[in-house]
């Protein structure tokens, strides 16, 4: 109740304000609503959210339509093969303004409670740093608290991705709502409730409902802000594809005494058709891969202007040294990159045996940039592949093949996410960053792209919509691992950055 009791006073002394003539503050109304919605926050995270499970994706798919209709927007239901997303369009309609589509995902990463330092994922558990025992829970009456400490956190899976972004626009819609004021242009917001699996049903649900989505630009409410907590837009993302890498060996593990020295051993022939891809600096090799990607004066000083800390990063990451992929870790984004996600071949730890084994297999990821097309670098590997000696199926091979080819794997991937990047001085852009720069009284970050990938291509392509990234949550909020968390400061300041824009007009369109 303290919370209530603190908001009333804060209502009571705004309300007088009005009385008397004086000025509304406001950012004192969005700071106060925001307060005032956690607990509405605190009851959305506690309804399970992974895409895994339909029956918990209808509860929050009915959560979030009764908020919408609770706003007055108009919503559908744009059906797909497994559960729906939701669109929703606000009733207002003005003349020669823009259409601007918000995008969120509602859906969150699977969790497994214990590896998090609290009984329940989905029970939002409010802590503080204490020195020397690090993040301890404390009451949510401590809201109500005169002096409340902004670094405090809450801790609950999708608490910062991503379900906070979308209660702050709700906090924000009702803040204009208390403010008298209206949306500057015309609003449509596009929930996803699959983005943790990929988005798999997005990009046939963008075209079959293309007319519905119709839209000027495209504003993406997801990710962390920079390191340093500033503002920050990101003006772009990678895309990524994916491929499956499995060397065959011996029809089946053989014993390493009596076979080893003769069987070849399917691991290290991996192990070396791995490390031909890149040189010792971290480049690849294949010939091709980097072509048609070239950093001008001008782009290397965007580049160059965010405030990036490359030695405290190496610090926070643990390593000594860095890979030569670009002369710092904003051009290193501007490459496509070859990464091992993930290696096996027989058993280790206490599993492992004295064998050759049959097989190794190897899952890699190729992260994209615009100029980088994933079929044509997925080509690429697959021709190096080739040129090691390497017989490539894109099956398990036959026993006649097995002894026809003296190297033999296979080799399959899957679908490709492209990447997409806006311009800087474009209207879009000038927009959210006149809007963040009022908002905050300094220069946003401007990144020219985000490292992570966004399965909203679709509506880039499809729609042919330019589109930036507003990232509202602390960096240090252990996206998509255990102890997921939100800094309150940082859900204050989302809850007015979007209070902004949503009241800010878009000029040059």
């Amino acid at each position: 109740m303290a919370i209530f009791r603190s908001f009333l006073c804060i209502f009571c002394t705004l309300m007088l304000s009005v009385a008397s003539g004086q000025p509304i503050d406001t950012d004192h109304i969005t700071y106060s609503n925001a307060l005032a919605s956690l607990p509405g926050l605190k009851s959305f995270l506690a309804i399970p959210n992974d895409a895994h499970y339909p029956d918990d994706i209808e509860m929050n798919v009915q959560w979030c339509n009764q908020k919408f209709t609770q706003y007055g927007f108009i919503t559908k239901r744009l059906e797909t093969e497994t559960v729906p997303l939701i669109l929703a369009e606000s009733t207002q309609k003005l003349e020669g303004v823009p259409t601007v589509l918000f995008y969120f995902h509602i859906d969150g990463q699977p969790v497994d409670p214990s590896f998090w330092f609290q009984d329940d994922p989905y029970e939002a558990v409010l802590k503080q740093e204490v020195e020397g025992e690090g993040w301890v829970p404390i009451e949510w009456s401590r809201l109500g608290d005169q002096h409340l400490d902004p670094d405090w956190r809450i801790f609950a899976r999708s608490s910062s991705d991503d379900k906070s972004p979308f209660m702050m626009f709700l906090t924000a819609l009702e803040t204009l709502r208390n403010n008298r004021k209206m949306i500057a242009y015309n609003l449509k917001v596009i929930l996803d409730f699959e983005e943790e699996i990929g988005s798999p049903r997005l990009a046939k649900a963008v075209l079959d409902y293309k007319e519905d989505l119709a839209s000027d630009m495209l504003i993406i409410y997801d990710g962390p802000k920079h390191s340093s907590n500033k503002p920050t837009i990101s003006f772009g993302a990678r895309g990524i594809t994916t491929m499956t890498i499995k060397v065959f060996g011996p029809t089946y593990s053989l014993h390493s005494g009596h076979y080893g020295n003769y069987a070849p051993n399917p691991a290290f022939r991996l192990a070396r058709l791995l490390s031909s891809m890149k040189d010792e600096n971290g480049r690849v090799v294949i010939p091709g891969y980097y072509d048609g990607i070239h950093l001008d004066e001008k782009a290397r000083a965007i580049l160059a202007a965010v405030p990036d800390n490359e030695k405290e990063l190496m610090v926070k990451l643990g390593i000594g040294e860095v890979d030569q992929v670009g002369s710092n870790y904003q051009e290193a984004l501007q490459y496509p990159s070859l990464n091992i996600r993930g290696i096996a071949s027989a058993w280790v730890g206490e599993e492992s045996r004295t064998i050759v084994p049959a097989t190794a297999v190897a899952e890699i990821d190729l992260r994209l940039v615009v100029e980088s097309d994933g079929e044509r670098l997925k080509e690429l590997v697959r021709n190096h592949i080739a040129s090691q000696g390497y017989h490539i199926l894109n099956r398990k091979p036959t026993s006649r093949e097995r002894v026809s080819y003296q190297k033999i794997c296979q080799v399959s991937s899957r679908g490709v996410t492209k990447a997409f990047r806006t311009e800087f001085e474009s209207p879009i852009g000038n927009w959210v960053f006149g809007s963040l720069r009022k908002s905050f009284g300094e220069e946003p970050i401007r990144l020219r792209t985000m490292g992570g990938t966004l399965p909203t291509s679709p509506f880039i392509n499809t729609l042919n919509v330019p589109a930036v990234v507003i990232p509202l949550v602390n960096s240090d909020n252990n996206q998509h691992s255990p102890n997921e968390n939100l800094r309150l400061g940082n859900y204050f300041d989302g809850t007015k950055a979007i209070y902004d824009l949503l009241s800010t007009s878009i000029q040059g369109m």
